[in-house]
């Protein structure tokens, strides 16, 4: 197995700043935004952002939530073993609100389009953005694209990204693995 560090953890620094700075400029006081991280892999980056914006920037009591989407996966019921559920809390109605969805990685753009559905159970936004910290972008089977990226990694389909975080027992980093058996 390959694997290679595409971004450090100074760099990482960087880049949850300014994706904080751009939801400051574009939503101001968030009176009517909510930010809504994607379960599982979409809630470390959603923590760090709403600890930048409460600390950095005096942001506070933005509502907040992480939305699984499970059920909704049009490849729910085509896997061998059954999906893990995570838990949904979104302790608020969506209607009218801005939404931002918040994920790690942007790859096809299915766990995106599950999102999509799954929200309308919490009423209808006004409007959804998508913030990501890596866009795969050569990589998409549905037209997704995000309003907000980290960064943009060009990568072949026998690579995985991999993002780590310091609270899984390392430092925060992006990594691009070499899927065994392609290298």
């Amino acid at each position: 197995m390959v694997i290679k560090t595409l971004i450090g953890p100074v760099e990482i620094d960087v880049i949850l700043k300014r994706l904080a700075c751009q939801l400051v400029e574009n939503h101001n006081d968030f009176k009517n935004t909510v930010l809504i991280g994607l379960q599982p892999r979409g809630i470390p980056l959603l923590e760090r952002l709403t600890s930048i914006l409460q600390s950095d920037y005096g942001v506070s009591n933005i509502p907040v939530g992480r939305l699984d989407t499970t059920f909704y996966r049009d490849d729910f019921r085509r896997r061998d073993e059954p999906l893990k559920a995570n838990q949904t809390r979104i302790d608020f109605l969506v209607e009218g609100k801005r939404v931002v969805f918040v994920d790690d990685v942007l790859f096809t753009g299915r766990s995106i389009r599950a999102a999509l559905d799954a929200i309308l159970s919490f009423g209808r936004p006004h409007e959804i953005e998508l913030m990501v910290l890596i866009d795969r972008r050569f990589s998409r089977e549905l037209p997704i694209q995000p309003d907000y990226v980290g960064r943009q990694v060009d990568s072949i389909a026998s690579e995985r990204v991999k993002v780590e975080w310091d609270t899984e027992g390392a430092e925060n980093k992006v990594s691009i693995v070499q899927i065994e058996g392609d290298e």
